[in-house]
């Protein structure tokens, strides 16, 4: 490790405002969590602020670390990060003393240059162009992507110098959205998600989904089950359809478009979560709730999946990695993941369960 990269954090010490630019969705900002709890911890004196996607941005507004949680309006396609003016030139009046950036794509390099830092810091995690070490001067080597990304995050501080202590997730869920999810959540529940981020693809089929509620209600007919989807229309179809095809009251159905602290809510409520990979993985693991997590393999899957004796992983080999044109996506359901068996996924949750 270069010695000037080692020094960074005696160097950097007198830092007065630092922003972390990063500009994930629900997933990625909660792996962000522990590495601006570092952050806070080593530049007390500091304010700390992130700029991140909307959801991000909801996300981190719940980290007691975060002063302020700036939002950078992404869409599909993404617009280009010129197109928010009014945004960058207000991140310059803020007159940040230091940035860093986690990730190292192309979009967050030029936003991370242009709020004009004085130290400005990145992790060789993108494509590597010449003009990157232009914009930015200091690059962390990739860390191990074997690796939980909050730990790689975390591993990037600790590559500048900052002595570490172990991760934690601080995160503050409003009264309003704890009195709210009182309200709607029964205490103990079992909360599943049947949507997944990105693609279709990752998701389990809609029939598994239907089967492993009604196994689950079987077994424990006190204990209910609770569903939530965002408000995008394709979501609440597949949720209508569940709650039409279980056709038991004890499946509850969340309201669509949750905050994302009404979400963080109701997931602290209950004892475990159930679902594809999506983004509600890394924050039901965030707050402490077990899991059981259903993933394609893939490049980099590993350091998405939560570990720890209170998660339960069930990964199948998939053919369709890497094409551009999948058979899978036509005939709409991935055939590997519709390998997970109900029986076995309800199992893997009554040992959560018993587990406590």
């Amino acid at each position: 490790m270069p010695a000037q990269l080692a020094s960074l954090y005696h160097t950097t010490r007198s830092a007065r405002k630092i922003v972390v630019v990063d500009l994930g969705f629900l997933g990625d900002s909660v792996h962000l969590i522990p590495a601006l709890v570092e952050l806070k911890r080593h530049y007390p004196q500091a304010e700390l602020h992130t700029l991140s996607a909307p959801v991000g941005r909801d996300v981190l507004q719940l980290a007691p670390c975060v002063d302020r949680a700036w939002e950078f309006p992404l869409g599909a396609p993404s617009p280009p990060w010129w197109r928010h003016w009014s945004i960058l030139r207000e991140l310059r009046r803020a007159r940040f003393d230091l940035a860093f950036n986690f990730s190292g794509a192309d979009r967050t390099i030029f936003l991370t240059a242009l709020t004009g830092a004085r130290w400005r810091i990145a992790h060789a995690g993108g494509r590597d162009h010449f003009w990157k070490r232009w914009l930015i001067r200091n690059w962390v080597p990739r860390q191990n992507r074997d690796v939980p990304v909050f730990e790689q995050r975390r591993g990037v501080l600790a590559a500048c110098g900052l002595e570490l202590e172990p991760a934690r997730f601080e995160l503050a869920v409003p009264a309003a959205a704890r009195a709210w999810a009182e309200q709607n959540v029964p205490s103990g529940a079992v909360h599943l998600s049947v949507n997944a981020a990105s693609t279709p693809l990752n998701e389990w089929p809609l029939r598994h989904s239907v089967a492993v509620v009604k196994q689950l209600l079987a077994a424990q007919p006190e204990r209910p089950v609770i569903a939530s989807a965002s408000a995008k229309p394709r979501e609440q179809t597949r949720m209508a359809a569940l709650r039409a095809e279980v056709g038991d009251p004890r499946l509850r159905v969340l309201p669509a478009g949750l905050t994302i602290a009404q979400l963080a809510a109701a997931l602290q409520r209950c004892r475990v979560h159930v679902g594809p990979d999506s983004g509600v993985i890394h924050l039901a693991m965030a707050l402490g709730v077990p899991t059981v997590s259903l993933f394609r393999e893939s490049v980099g899957r590993a350091q998405w999946q939560p570990r720890g004796p209170g998660h339960r992983n069930e990964t199948r080999a998939c053919a369709c990695i890497g094409m551009k044109n999948p058979p899978c996506a036509a005939a709409g359901e991935a055939r590997c993941l519709a390998e997970i068996s109900p029986a076995l996924v309800g199992r893997l949750v009554e040992e959560l369960l018993v587990r406590g």
